[in-house]
């Protein structure tokens, strides 16, 4: 499952070669924080998609093959698909907020120490968020691997019309 892959590979590939030290001593720390958040839109982009796809499959294969809907499955597929709404429409642009507030040089000391530490709490959601994600996604993938009752998932028969 591409979706599942990807989520692994940026969370355990990607994502912390942007907070290495290499990475920190050639860009620097606002860089890199910059560099990131970038990066982050487009995986929430890729989450987006995937989860588009995911639920036009389970639709098709509802209308065209005539295998019922599995509500478990459904609603495993909308957790996680709510999870990655609210990490990209409402956690990252708080984040990318705090990240500004935290290296501006209008800020005050005490607004930048404050912008921090809210960002740690904040950063800390996100990665529970992602994990949960994760979690889910092998979840969903472990489920569409195994067969079903009513029948083999991938069938030579008639499609319906």
């Amino acid at each position: 499952m591409v979706w599942f892959g990807a989520a692994l590979f940026f969370t355990f590939g990607i994502a912390p070669a942007f907070f290495s030290p290499e990475m920190k001593r050639l860009l620097g720390e606002i860089y890199t924080g910059l560099v990131a958040q970038l990066v982050l839109e487009r995986y929430f982009v890729l989450h987006y998609c995937c989860g588009a796809i995911a639920v036009l499959h389970q639709f098709a294969e509802w209308v065209y093959l005539g295998k019922r809907l599995h509500q478990g499955a459904l609603a495993l597929l909308a957790s996680i698909l709510l999870l990655t709404i609210c990490g990209g429409a409402g956690l990252a642009p708080r984040l990318k907020e705090l990240h500004r507030i935290k290296y501006s040089p209008q800020s005050s000391p005490a607004q930048k120490q404050q912008a921090a530490a809210t960002f740690r709490v904040w950063h800390g959601a996100s990665q529970a968020m992602n994990l949960l994600v994760l979690l889910g996604l092998a979840a969903f993938a472990w489920r569409l691997s195994i067969p079903t009752s009513n029948g083999p998932r991938f069938t030579h028969g008639k499609f319906r019309s």
